[in-house]
């Protein structure tokens, strides 16, 4: 059996470590608000190269973002904000949580990433702010999108949440724009043991708001000059991915060698690769492949003992919560949540795994 995400697998690489951070915490006595998220918060923001606010998850990361660009002034209700299509659904769901206007803008069928070639015709006197996502942990930033910015003056925001480690002329992704939103959801590059995420900029104010509107809005104990939610990083999770972050580097590597393989072996003409080419950095948080027959495909790997996932099976712009787009065309956005499969690449793999996966999907017919 080859499976899709070895979670208990990959936690016990460094489990161990992982015991004694825990226990470290509950011995404490102080389970928010205390040394284990200040010493993660100090680290990420190494890593990353951007300040690091923890937050309680992904979807909170990027609300929280918008919400205090909506404080700062930057955005107002009824703003547009450009984003991917193709995207998973908790991008567009902080975008309209905000009272914002999503803009959804077609992917490219060899990237998979947001067509920067069709975003400045979607463009208008609304449009103040770019939701790039890094889907599949590919960096999907490029000149031209940083040359639309500039020259229309557009808030770039990042969604790193599948790209943990990735880069772009040298630097991380989550430090490429104004402000980045990180989830630590469990089967993540770095993942957490439950929910958890991180706000990351180089905006002082920002990440001060942002932390601000996480604690309940307070700036200092009982003081409130916002109206905000609850979303803090707890000990446990920062002591968690403290241990973690140490090992990302080396095995988002191993991601790299297991990508290297399927595109140098997979030759079966009825499998698209979809990230085989160009230069984009890539930590392959997802392998995705295309293929016409999808779902016979995921039956008949299913019977050899290959997990996999379809990520995803249904376009935001389908979605019943998202009824008033349920009738746009979005030929390739449909055609990659029709065909798009993903098929084990995680650290924990061996080279027999891997092999394995190879020989299935070169042997598969129609």
């Amino acid at each position: 059996m080859v499976q899709y995400n070895e979670l208990k697998k990959i936690t016990a690489l460094h489990a161990d470590e992982i015991h004694s951070a825990v226990a470290h915490v509950v011995d404490s006595g102080w389970y928010l608000q205390g040394e284990a998220t200040r010493r993660f918060e100090q680290d990420y923001t190494k890593y990353i190269g951007s300040l690091c606010v923890g937050c309680g998850n992904g979807l909170d990361a990027l609300t929280l973002i918008f919400r205090a660009y909506k404080e700062m002034g930057r955005l107002q209700d009824g703003d547009e904000v450009l984003v991917p299509a193709n995207t998973y659904i908790a991008s567009i769901l902080s975008i309209t949580e905000n009272s914002l206007k999503p803009v959804l803008v077609e992917p490219s069928i060899a990237t998979l990433e947001i067509d920067d070639t069709l975003i400045e015709r979607a463009i208008t006197h609304k449009t103040k702010a770019l939701l790039l996502v890094h889907l599949y942990g590919r960096c999907a930033m490029t000149e031209r999108i940083a040359k639309i910015c500039r020259e229309h003056n557009l808030l770039l925001v990042e969604d790193n949440a599948q790209a943990h480690g990735c880069t772009y002329h040298g630097h991380r992704t989550g430090s490429l724009g104004d402000a980045a939103a990180h989830s630590f959801y469990p089967g993540k590059n770095l993942g957490a043991l439950g929910d958890a995420g991180a706000i990351t900029t180089n905006d002082r104010e920002l990440a001060d708001i942002c932390r601000s509107l996480g604690n309940y809005g307070s700036s200092r104990k009982y003081v409130f000059p916002y109206k905000g939610k609850n979303s803090r990083l707890d000990e446990l999770q920062a002591a968690v991915l403290d241990v973690k972050l140490k090992y990302l580097d080396a095995e988002n590597q191993r991601r790299k060698e297991i990508a290297k393989i399927y595109f140098e072996k997979i030759i079966n003409p009825l499998i698209g690769l979809p990230m085989k080419y160009g230069n984009a950095d890539n930590v392959f948080h997802i392998f995705p492949i295309l293929c016409k027959t999808r779902d016979r495909l995921q039956e008949y790997l299913s019977a050899k003992g290959i997990g996999t996932i379809i990520h995803y099976p249904i376009p935001p712009h389908k979605q019943a919560c998202y009824k008033e787009w349920n009738d746009l065309s979005l030929p390739v956005t449909e055609r990659i949540h029709r065909e798009e499969l993903s098929i084990p690449c995680n650290p924990c793999m061996s080279n027999d795994d891997v092999e394995t996966v190879v020989a299935a999907l070169n042997e598969y017919s129609i």
